[in-house]
């Protein structure tokens, strides 16, 4: 069973964890992933770099454009991650723009991602019928999930399309806007986490965006299967270094 799938059925909820792969030094992806596995995240977003990153905030533009920099790119990553299997199991999503991957190709990077371990995908400007018309069968050749995003603004018969192609979960932004922390959700995100979960959709889905500590954390699973923080760890990353990944993730799990 895809490694995102078996988590997905375990009777708890769960923390995924967004870093930008090559920040803050190049080198540092293979231990990040480590130290958040041993710290008790249950899954990891590695973010593949990209120089115009349209649903992110500043704070994860700016680590792309250090990671870029510091000489990410799909190749190194791939090599870095290519023994991740001997001493990782938790499940591993790259989230990316499509651009990298069709430069690569996209039958030669899911291959790829299959060979090293990734379990999915979150591409968010791969629109959902141009996945489905193009590329779903070789997404699904490798074993590969991919993670379709909805917004509060996304119509109730567009979520049944995606939930109807979807084999995962569903990514679940909070608001409309760029990636980012906030304090906590006003009654407007609340009666959409209400909305839906009452919808009652085959696939659980994950909150992300604005989550940055236990009381968002708290909040969000409250209405979903568990919850995605990327702008905050990037943020504690930036200031306290890696040697700090456990202090971190212990203030969202207290």
């Amino acid at each position: 069973m895809n490694r995102i799938k078996a988590k997905l059925k375990e009777d708890k909820k769960l923390l995924s964890i967004y870093f930008t792969a090559g920040y803050p030094n190049i080198n540092d992806t293979v231990s990040i992933i480590k130290d958040l596995e041993t710290n008790g995240v249950d899954m990891i977003e590695i973010g593949l770099p990209f120089s115009d990153p349209l649903a992110d905030g500043p704070t994860i533009q700016d680590s792309s454009t250090q990671a870029l920099k510091n000489g990410m790119t799909t190749e190194v990553l791939f090599n870095q991650l290519k023994d991740i299997r001997k001493t990782v199991d938790i499940p591993l999503i790259i989230m990316g723009y499509f651009n990298p991957m069709f430069q690569y190709g996209v039958e030669a990077f899911c291959k790829t991602c299959k060979e090293i371990g990734i379990d999915g995908l979150i591409i968010p400007d791969l629109p959902v019928d141009v996945y489905h018309e193009e590329y779903q069968t070789i997404f699904e050749k490798y074993g590969l999930i991919n993670v379709f995003l909805i917004t509060p603004q996304t119509s109730d018969e567009r979520i049944r399309f995606i939930d109807s192609i979807s084999n995962g979960f569903i990514y679940m932004v909070s608001s409309a806007s760029t990636t980012g922390a906030q304090s906590g959700f006003g009654d407007e995100q609340t009666a959409y986490f209400e909305r839906i979960a009452k919808m009652n959709l085959k696939n659980p889905q994950i909150i992300g965006f604005g989550i940055s500590n236990n009381n968002t954390f708290t909040q969000a699973t409250k209405y979903a299967k568990g919850a995605i923080i990327g702008s905050a760890f990037v943020k504690h990353v930036t200031k306290e270094g890696i040697t700090s990944i456990s202090k971190f993730v212990k203030n969202i799990l207290k």
